[in-house]
């Protein structure tokens, strides 16, 4: 069925262009290599980040994640980079839920055990929202995390997505269903 809005971006915006690295604040974001497996498997292994992403990789699954990020960007629907510190992986942010159509996509991130504490996260998301905006053209990113979860409600703060809400009882995780806030930013914010 035709639609009477033009989309925001074109199908093949993504698909014709390679997934950049993107600088920030003393930080690198970077397509994800097959030499980063150890890191996955370490990331989806710790405690925390099983809580609020639900899933652990063994060593094949991580080689697996990592090879299917391409596929993903070439059909535009989704993206992750690795966030590298001082030349070492220190976690995950991406792009997930890519509606070129409407210019929105909803964002995830981790940081590894070893580099929390140092703003690792805020400081990727920003400059993810940054490209998104200025670089890509999209018109609203969104995220959510569980209300239990208020060091990711500080990052989604320091990096300046106004809370919108909460949706009750949105996401199930291992210990039951758990409330979402919502956080949202603009190109025109």
């Amino acid at each position: 069925m035709p639609s009477l809005v033009t989309p925001a971006l074109a199908t093949g915006t993504l698909a014709a262009s390679t997934q950049p690295e993107i600088p920030g604040d003393d930080l690198l974001l970077r397509p994800w290599r097959a030499a980063d497996r150890a890191a996955v498997v370490t990331g989806f292994a710790d405690p925390a980040i099983q809580r609020w992403h639900c899933r652990v990789l063994d060593d094949d699954e991580a080689a697996a994640w990592i090879a299917d990020w391409p596929h993903r960007w070439r059909s535009e629907s989704g993206a992750s980079w690795a966030v590298v510190a001082a030349g070492e992986v220190a976690g995950q942010i991406g792009l997930r839920r890519i509606d070129l159509a409407e210019g929105a996509a909803h964002l995830s991130y981790w940081v590894l055990p070893g580099f929390r504490g140092r703003r690792i996260a805020p400081r990727a998301l920003t400059a993810l929202t940054t490209w998104a905006f200025t670089g890509l053209g999209l018109h609203r990113l969104e995220l959510c995390h569980s209300t239990a979860n208020p060091a990711s409600c500080r990052v989604a703060e320091q990096a300046g997505y106004p809370a919108e809400g909460t949706r009750r009882s949105e996401a199930r995780h291992a210990d039951g269903w758990h409330d979402m806030h919502q956080h949202a930013r603009l190109a025109t914010d």
